[in-house]
């Protein structure tokens, strides 16, 4: 079964390159790219993976130098960076040295990342409980202000009852007395009148 082949346009397309672009890849870093039996090129999914990963390193800012030692050497793109600005074991040393330095780039970016999530939590915290706090006493003050006028209220609705149970009691006292007042001087006024009888009965005779 034959490879699925992409013209020259199609490539370009697929990588988002013009297709120059693909051809000056070609030249500067000595790809082998097939050509049909009319001599024009051709492009497998293997050339369109290779283009995806020299246009990735190129917008990660590596030269054309360091990739091409990365595709025909194998090497790490860091060391293939270093080396392609330098030679033999000066060039190598630079390598390690710069991966160290990128381990500890790397190293204290997630310290600080942890320190600035660390921070971003306590200051969150800080804020809710300022919040809840605040929240807490709003709901304090309305509680005891509707508790202040129930109580308030109720108060006033027991006093006037007993004002009022009072005033009746009271007005019984008061009827009372002045019934009782009435017969003391009911029962004066027959006892004088029984006397005034006594002594008419007594003259005539």
């Amino acid at each position: 079964m034959d490879k699925l082949r992409y013209m020259i346009s199609d490539a370009a397309g697929l990588v988002n390159v013009e297709a120059h672009v693909l051809r000056y890849w070609e030249e500067e870093l000595e790809l082998n790219i097939p050509r049909n039996e009319m001599g024009h090129r051709y492009y497998t999914k293997e050339n369109i993976q290779q283009f995806l990963k020299i246009k990735e390193l190129k917008e990660q800012g590596y030269q054309l130098k360091a990739i091409k030692m990365v595709i025909h050497n194998g090497k790490n793109p860091e060391e293939a960076a270093v080396l392609a600005t330098g030679a033999g074991v000066e060039g190598q040393t630079e390598a390690i040295a710069l991966q160290e330095k990128n381990a500890v780039n790397q190293s204290v970016k997630y310290s600080s990342a942890e320190e600035k999530m660390a921070q971003f939590r306590l200051l969150m915290s800080g804020i809710v409980k300022d919040a809840l706090a605040e929240n807490n006493q709003e709901l304090g003050r309305e509680v005891g202000e509707n508790v202040g006028d129930r109580v308030l209220k109720e108060m006033n609705y027991l006093m006037r009852e007993q004002d009022e149970q009072e005033e009746e009691r009271f007005k019984k006292l008061d009827a009372a007395i002045r019934e009782l007042n009435a017969r003391k001087v009911k029962g004066k006024a027959k006892k004088k009148d029984s006397r005034g009888l006594f002594s008419k009965k007594e003259a005539t005779t």
